[in-house]
């Protein structure tokens, strides 16, 4: 039986492709992550909302900042950063 899953949820991912691109286009992190770009707009909402990114508009575009300070929520990773979690994967950032 193979069974498609990973780790990280579509949110950590997200997180992960915006620290290697963060002008990245959503139809592109959409086909990377193979959800829809409605979807990963509802996921960047989501971590706008809860602190994670800052969004700028730049041009005709948004520009996502990290917040590498802020602390992962579940109670396994208390007082872990988005920072350290990036860092443990060894994501660069262009």
């Amino acid at each position: 039986m193979s069974e498609r899953w990973t780790f990280l949820t579509h949110h950590a991912h997200l997180m992960l492709m915006l620290q290697r691109d963060q002008s990245a286009k959503i139809e592109d992190l959409a086909q990377v992550l193979g959800v829809t770009p409605r979807y990963v707009v509802s996921i960047l909402n989501d971590l706008t909302e809860g602190g994670y990114l800052t969004k700028e508009r730049v041009g005709r575009r948004n520009h996502y900042s990290i917040n590498r300070e802020a602390e992962l929520r579940h109670e396994t990773s208390l007082h872990k950063s988005v920072g350290d979690l990036i860092d443990s994967l060894g994501v660069v950032g262009r």
